[in-house]
């Protein structure tokens, strides 16, 4: 306005730049509902090498106050082919004891499994106390691959999309920590990934025939997913998506949000003294006696 102090202008000047920062995205941050994001971070190789170090380690601590406190958890991830499942189990168990979190992966159903309840093959793999069970695909492969490849009648499949959120509410009522992921993958990536699979001779064995039929039925696929979540999305067990576009980028979302669900702390640990080694004597055969296998590597 004409007549205005200098300074006035100026300051009014100062506070409209300041709102035009707000308004501008922070590091691949954007609004939801007025609110700015989480903050993406960033990271080289190597930071992710250190990263996912850490959240191993914290995997084991977590492991370690399920067994203290006789926790039962269950996780399970679904999703498409090369979507990403077993890299991010594999990368969540590499440091956790095998005897206490389990990795189911089911093959195809017997004929003797097929006439029994549904669920019940599963049964017998959750957890008991102070266990973490990872299912690689479950139960949910009556509202995918079996619906869409025709494995199971209309009847089945109706009647799973109404019985799972019960079974699940009973899952959560007897106790156990229930948590499901689904893996996205888009289209163009999931065809790359085939690609690589086809070309390299030591990812071939990961490429099946029902992987090329799933392909073929990308939209078949899509809309099974879709019936889905809007049956089994349910608030005591609701579903969690992960973009597993960047493979790294999902191992660190993943696993950190997975922390994130179950409350955790450090287990107290009494403090540990080796003994000492036994003395008495002893002479042992010489190893020319014994069958070695032949050095043919020294690693410095």
């Amino acid at each position: 306005m004409p007549g205005e102090p200098e300074a006035v202008k100026l300051g009014v000047m100062a506070v409209a730049q300041r709102e035009k920062k707000k308004d501008k995205p922070r590091h691949g941050r954007k609004k939801q509902n007025g609110e700015w994001t989480s903050k993406k971070v960033a990271l080289s190789r190597k930071d992710y090498d250190k990263q996912l170090r850490k959240l191993q380690v914290e995997l084991v601590q977590l492991e370690e106050w399920v067994r203290h406190r006789g926790l039962r958890v269950v996780a399970i991830f679904e999703g498409r082919d090369t979507a990403g499942k077993g890299g991010v189990i594999k990368r969540m168990t590499a440091l956790l004891n095998p005897r206490y979190v389990r990795v189911v992966a089911l093959p195809a159903p017997t004929e003797r499994e097929r006439s029994q309840w549904y669920f019940q093959r599963y049964v017998g793999h959750l957890p008991s106390a102070g266990e973490i069970v990872l299912f690689d695909r479950s139960w949910y492969n009556r509202a995918g691959v079996e619906h869409v490849m025709g494995f199971c009648t209309d009847d089945e499949y109706d009647e799973f999309m109404r019985t799972c959120p019960q079974f699940e509410r009973m899952l959560v009522r007897s106790g156990i920590v229930l948590v499901k992921y689904w893996l996205s993958v888009s289209d163009e990536e999931q065809e790359r990934r085939f690609l690589g699979r086809i070309n390299d001779p030591s990812k071939r064995w990961k490429l099946s025939p029902m992987d090329l039929q799933a392909r073929a039925r990308w939209v078949d696929y899509s809309e099974a997913k879709d019936k889905m979540f809007a049956y089994t999305d349910i608030r005591e067990a609701p579903w969690f998506v992960v973009e597993t576009d960047n493979k790294r980028s999902a191992h660190l979302n993943l696993m950190t949000h997975f922390l994130s669900l179950v409350p955790y702390k450090e287990v107290p640990h009494e403090d540990i003294k080796l003994p000492p080694r036994q003395k008495r004597s002893y002479i042992r055969p010489p190893k020319t006696s014994q069958r070695m296998v032949p050095i043919n590597y020294e690693v410095e």
